[in-house]
């Protein structure tokens, strides 16, 4: 399999994909196999989160790993979706607008790169939900 074939099957990645367990009602992100309350009397279906939700914490990077460099300052959030799983994200906006409980929203974007002329890969990050 190519490396931009296999990055195209990573579905929770492009699309905010998780599960969902019918039986307790919970949402995982990232997908499980199985309803760690329920187990094995759990029925997981895939479910497609909005991607809607709120700033729990951030931070502001101001030193950043290799690669990430000309981003900085950049804020790193920790966002509970409306359905109840959180995840961490880049959050665009100024570090100076950035406040836990701001309401935000996922788009589509550059998450970095395998080297100078290696391949780009895409994900989602998130923005303030007045954007």
């Amino acid at each position: 399999m190519s490396v931009p074939r296999f990055w195209r099957k990573q579905v929770a990645r492009y699309n905010l994909v998780g599960t969902h367990c019918k039986k307790c009602d919970d949402y995982f992100y990232p997908p499980r196999n199985m309803c760690p309350a329920c187990r094995r009397e759990g029925e997981i279906e895939d479910y497609k989160f909005s991607g809607k939700g709120e700033v729990v914490t951030y931070t502001v990077i101001h030193t950043a790993a290799e690669g990430f460099e000309n981003q900085t300052p950049y804020v790193l959030g920790i966002i509970k979706l409306e359905e109840g799983p959180s995840l961490t994200s880049q959050i665009i906006c100024e570090p100076k607008n950035a406040h836990i409980g701001m309401k935000v929203k996922p788009v589509f974007r550059k998450l970095g790169q395998d080297g100078e002329q290696g391949m780009i890969y895409y994900g989602t990050k998130f923005v303030p939900d007045q954007c």
